[in-house]
């Protein structure tokens, strides 16, 4: 399905019925990646994937966009579907989203699971890092781009034993719109330093990461659990970066606990 949002066409799928969650990929991947995610809880819940501008079927304008034009582009969908709150599942740069989308809507929303993220702003050699990957991108097409990506996104046990999710992630990546990488990664590498904000978060919020990810390390997420009034921390064995499609049953199982215990704490 699509919509339209401040001249932009966006793609996204609408799943199950209940208490909705809206899923939010990482780069530079697709709503493709929540596949898992949309066949075991849409039994349950409402599972939105949505891709964010530059990805997927969404349109990839080519602008100087910052990561709180995407946490619009997510309030539009939910505008759109006449959703009043939510809880936001942000993987990665998803994460980044969601928390640029708690700082002006915060009040649409019901949870939060950040995984395999940080509320750190990029140090210099990040900033740097991007900018050779946007240079690379420019230069050599995301071709070049999945060579650069794909072991910082899978961990050791993943690319050791799973071929057929590597050759997906590849294949994703090379299908990214090269204006969307570019825009993602300045996006990112403008993103503030969220971890004062993260004191003021309110709902309640899971803190997931993969055991092996070194993108995002535990140490990262360990700053948002202690920072975050009430957060919880969940550590997935032999998982990196990507540990939805990594260890996809236990990552189900944690998101589907912690929906379960909001839903019961609202009746």
């Amino acid at each position: 399905m699509f919509f339209d949002t401040n001249g932009i066409r966006l793609a996204y799928d609408d799943h199950g019925a209940g208490l909705p969650l809206v899923l939010l990929h990482a780069f530079p991947l697709n709503r493709s990646m929540w596949s898992p995610q949309v066949t075991a809880l849409s039994r349950q819940f409402r599972t939105i994937a949505v891709d964010l501008r530059g990805h997927g079927e969404s349109d990839a304008p080519l602008w100087n966009f910052s990561l709180d034009h995407y946490a619009d582009d997510v309030c539009a969908l939910l505008d759109h579907l006449a959703i009043p709150q939510a809880v936001l599942v942000g993987l990665s740069m998803g994460g980044y989203v969601s928390l640029a989308f708690s700082r002006t809507y915060g009040n649409r929303m019901m949870g939060l699971v950040l995984a395999d993220t940080r509320a750190q702003a990029d140090s210099p050699e990040g900033r740097t890092g991007r900018l050779n990957l946007a240079q690379t991108a420019y230069k050599q097409g995301t071709d070049a781009v999945a060579d650069i990506m794909l072991p910082k996104l899978l961990g050791a046990t993943s690319l050791r034993q799973n071929p057929q999710l590597a050759e997906y992630v590849r294949q994703t990546i090379r299908q990214t719109p090269v204006s969307g990488v570019l825009v993602d990664l300045m996006a990112m590498a403008d993103r503030p330093d969220s971890v004062a904000h993260l004191r003021t978060l309110t709902c309640p919020t899971l803190v997931v990461v993969g055991q092996e990810d070194h993108t995002t390390p535990l140490a990262d997420a360990h700053v948002m659990t202690t920072e975050i009034p009430g957060a919880r921390l969940a550590v997935i064995p032999a998982a990196g970066h990507l540990s939805n499609l990594e260890q996809p049953d236990v990552f189900n199982d944690l998101v589907r606990n912690f929906v379960e215990e909001l839903r019961a704490a609202s009746d």
